[in-house]
């Protein structure tokens, strides 16, 4: 999946060069997450096709902010399958886990997963800048002042 040009277009990582790629993957795949987030693995219901996965992470740039992201192979595009995986693993964030927000920084022209970030009741609050890069920040609960 990460080989596709097309599902990585819009996320910034080490996609093209196998041994920092790998390196990257075991670091995500070892790493120790707080009890409740992690990464979840999307398979088709019937044929137990892999689709993707959708995570739930501590936000490494921002702490101690919560994000959510989701990534699929292109069989899986427009079929309303990252909206359902990140719809239950944002209520589960919420809801089971307790936390009091959820962010997903988005690509300005990444289209598709902005519609699923409000698809699943998140809100654009603000651009930010990480990275030297600007991205569109939903969140799913406002930030309130005290």
């Amino acid at each position: 999946m990460d080989r596709d040009p097309e599902v990585t277009r819009f996320v910034q990582g080490p996609w093209h060069k196998p041994s920092a790629h790998r390196s990257f993957v075991v670091e995500r795949i070892e790493q120790v997450y707080p009890s409740g987030l992690g990464y979840w693995t999307i398979r088709d219901r019937e044929t137990e096709k892999f689709y993707g996965w959708v995570l739930l992470i501590p936000y490494h740039v921002l702490k101690p902010e919560v994000e959510i992201g989701w990534r699929l192979v292109r069989d899986a595009w427009g079929k309303g399958v990252a909206t359902e995986a990140a719809k239950i693993i944002l209520e589960h964030g919420l809801n089971t886990v307790g936390l009091p927000r959820i962010v997903a920084d988005i690509d300005p022209q990444n289209i598709a997963s902005a519609r699923v970030a409000e698809k699943i009741s998140m809100k654009y609050v603000e651009d930010r800048i990480l990275g030297g890069s600007k991205f569109l920040s939903f969140q799913s609960r406002s930030i309130v002042a005290v």
